[in-house]
């Protein structure tokens, strides 16, 4: 099932009773476990992989609802239940249809061995969560202030949603800064109020990077303030995906917009950078940086692969060869 289904469903109240969420955006993966659950009279179990055991699954499914309420189960989990426990949980949820069952699985393994128990005949549904797109990001940033009662401005809502790297879930915990402020929410009450990694450091390393210059000291204070290798690398990757898009652009038709490229507009001071620093580089530097990090995160996502932080620079300095 797609997600735009899936919210189809929610906005009829017609979600089915067995869902299994999973996917690349744990974001959304906790944001519709939450919306799925939000549900009136709710008795409700909620477990982790190490806390759960089926036979208490089973119970909380098998009994009758309590005074007219809905028992939900919802079992959150990097490791994969076996199929079995999957299927006798979606009978036992079909077998009582006021009851709810949310199986929302965080690892990366997307084969359908799990997913082929939520199929149609069994009357429940798998959703695969991709990342949003930056416009459906901001989408819901946007949505999320509103429902706070916070006006937010929507260059304000990119520039905080680029302030925390592209984080839905930091973003969003960085609205309630905002909730006793009147009046609408610009770029200069987030760049008063807000902290951002992203911005203040994470587009210095990429600068520094981009630039041929060290990049040593800013990647380890960022590594011991507690930013992860893969997100840095990620960062990189999505700032050259960007720059090549706004590249291609001037190539193809003279001039770059970013609302044309993105689906959302950037601040013009943002969108001119962009359009500088995409025509340095050429269309083989562009492939093979992007080949390069792919190939880093893929090895950074497997098992073993010795220090991460290691690997890192080691890529960071491979990019700084190819420019």
């Amino acid at each position: 099932m797609k997600r735009q289904d899936l919210d189809n469903l929610i906005r009829q109240d017609k979600a089915p009773g067995a869902v299994m969420l999973y996917g690349e955006s744990h974001f959304l993966i906790e944001h519709y476990t939450k919306q799925l659950a939000a549900v009136e009279d709710p008795n409700m179990l909620s477990v982790y992989f190490d806390e759960y055991q089926f036979s208490s699954a089973k119970a909380h499914l098998s009994q009758g609802s309590l005074f007219g309420g809905r028992n939900v189960l919802i079992v959150k989990s990097e490791k994969k239940l076996p199929k079995n426990d999957l299927t006798a949980l979606i009978d036992l949820v079909q077998k009582n249809p006021g009851n709810l069952f949310i199986y929302a699985y965080f690892g990366t393994d997307f084969k359908k061995s799990a997913t082929s128990a939520f199929g149609p005949k069994s009357g429940g549904a798998d959703v695969r969560l991709f990342r949003p797109f930056p416009n459906e990001a901001r989408q819901i940033v946007l949505n999320e202030a509103a429902a706070r009662g916070i006006n937010l401005d929507p260059y304000a809502a990119t520039h905080l949603l680029e302030s925390q790297n592209g984080d839905l879930a930091l973003t969003i915990n960085e609205l309630d800064k905002f909730s006793l402020l009147q009046g609408r929410i610009g770029i200069k009450e987030i760049d008063e109020l807000v902290y951002g990694v992203a911005e203040v450091k994470v587009d210095q390393l990429i600068d520094a990077l981009l630039q041929k210059q060290d990049f040593v000291p800013l990647m380890r204070r960022l590594l011991e303030h507690g930013e992860d290798e893969i997100r840095l690398l990620t960062a990189l990757s999505n700032h050259i995906a960007q720059l090549y898009l706004f590249y291609a652009s001037i190539r193809l038709n003279g001039a770059a917009d970013s609302a044309k490229i993105l689906g959302y507009k950037l601040p013009p001071r943002i969108e001119q950078a962009r359009q500088q620093q995409s025509v340095r580089f050429k269309q083989p530097q562009y492939t093979r940086m992007m080949s390069l990090l792919g190939e880093t995160e893929l090895q950074m996502k497997s098992a073993g692969g010795g220090s991460k932080s290691a690997l890192l620079a080691a890529t960071f300095l491979k990019v700084q060869s190819l420019l």
